[in-house]
């Protein structure tokens, strides 16, 4: 069997990993245009800040794929004939294949505003991304950061690392206000005002303004308001890589479509990671997924398939983490923005605002815990899965706390001040 995979993210490289283990004599190219070994893309960020060199994000040495025979193609996937089972690619080569698996991630999401094209206007995905933001934000004094997620944050506090002040526009009326509830977005915020960040909530981007060189001079927002500066990143989002796939007879939507065990219309050619999208979603679930840890699952599964042992892919509970500045966050399970009225929340908030735990429950199904978010403190996931699962009562969660606690040693705790707020709450409600 040769198997050719597009893309060495962590998706590709788990698959390819995974096939090696299961079929020892198969041939497996992997064909990627960004880099020529895979890379974290996680660690980019502490790479502009100074904390890491380029080859500190790279989790295998250089030996380590010839040592598994694992044959690498620095060039671009053009073109794909799947009826002959075979690649264009960008260096004149043509690869064929027994299998396929389409790894091929995502693409910065951008909205078509006015001037999004101008030198000093990007994305952060990949390591293109992270060399040009190198070279455009060189001296300037202000950059502006578009949207209120995940890599708004990160593009924040990257420039901040290097003394360059920061507008951040969010649509919302506080931080990822898809995502977080107003008391977790506050922690966040108070990030923001300790780290100097000038965030504009309710504001979003109209037009970005060049100068006679073609470089960013300025933005306009929403509220008609003009800010100065020499630098804008694209901080809302990405989108399923599909410039492979959509000029085949692959079936697309909005992202790669695939079925249970990872499918697509296409006899032997798989998708997974980023660029896929779930025909029929489990319940909860999402159809495109675009995390780290589901990107690793997805590509271990498909590769059971891949090799002779159809698998269905199974997401399990939805788990995600991140840091904004000097603030952790976990989660684990469903916590909603704004919880349904059926599910209940309790929320506890240290006095300095350093952390706080909010764990959703169930009333009608006694209590049973149905996610938790974690802001400064630490929990082990097997734990909080553990408990979700087996739809634990959250009276048992909050007497056995202590066990899901992963804070380092020394580390100050705090499950008794929780545990005094639910006992007065309890009180209260009568749980």
């Amino acid at each position: 069997m040769h198997l050719v995979i597009i893309g060495n993210g962590i998706t590709g490289v788990t698959a390819a990993q995974t096939v090696r283990r299961l079929a020892p004599a198969a041939r497996i190219t992997l064909v990627s245009e960004e880099s020529e070994h895979h890379y974290s893309r996680t660690a980019l960020m502490y790479v502009y800040m100074g904390h890491l060199r380029y080859q500190d994000v790279k989790p295998y040495e250089d030996w380590f794929w010839a040592e598994n025979h694992l044959e690498l193609i620095h060039a671009t996937a053009t073109a794909l004939d799947a009826g002959q089972r075979q690649l264009r690619l960008s260096n004149g080569q043509t690869l064929g294949y027994d299998k396929l698996l389409l790894a091929t991630g995502s693409v910065s999401r951008r909205f078509g505003w006015p001037g999004q094209d101008l030198r000093g206007v990007q994305g952060l995905y990949g390591l293109p991304d992270l060399a040009q933001m190198e070279r455009d934000t060189q001296g300037i004094s202000r950059g502006v950061v578009v949207g209120g997620g995940l890599i708004g944050v990160e593009l924040a506090e990257m420039l901040h690392t290097r003394h360059i002040a920061a507008t951040v526009l969010v649509r919302d009326q506080h931080y990822w206000g898809s995502v977080l509830p107003p008391e977790e977005a506050e922690l966040v915020d108070q990030q923001f005002r300790a780290h100097d960040v000038d965030v504009r909530y309710r504001t979003e981007l109209r037009e970005i303004l060049g100068d006679s060189s073609g470089r960013v001079r300025a933005i306009v927002t929403s509220q008609g308001e003009e800010i100065a500066c020499q630098w804008v990143g694209l901080g809302i989002g990405v989108t399923p890589n599909l410039s492979l796939a959509q000029d085949s007879a692959v079936e697309t939507d909005r992202g790669i479509l695939v079925d249970e065990l990872l499918q697509t219309n296409q006899p032997d050619v798989y998708a997974a990671g980023d660029c896929a999208q779930h025909r029929q979603p489990g319940a909860g679930e999402v159809a495109i997924e675009q995390l780290w840890y589901t990107g690793r699952m997805q590509g271990e599964t498909v590769a059971h398939t891949i090799c002779g042992r159809p698998t269905p892919y199974r997401r399990g509970v939805w788990f995600n983490s991140a840091k904004f500045f000097n603030l952790e966050y976990q989660t684990y399970g469903q916590v909603p923005a704004r919880p349904p009225a059926d599910v209940e929340s309790f929320y506890w908030q240290h006095p300095t605002g350093s952390c706080a735990l909010r764990i959703n429950f169930a009333p009608q199904t006694g209590n049973a815990v149905l996610g938790f978010n974690a802001m400064g403190l630490r929990l082990r996931q097997a734990v909080c899965e553990s408990w979700i699962k087996a739809k634990t009562p959250i009276q048992t969660v909050i007497q056995q706390l202590k066990t899901a606690n992963f804070d380092p040693e020394f580390y100050r705790r705090h499950e008794r001040a929780i545990q005094r707020q639910f006992a007065e709450m309890s009180v209260v409600k009568r749980y």
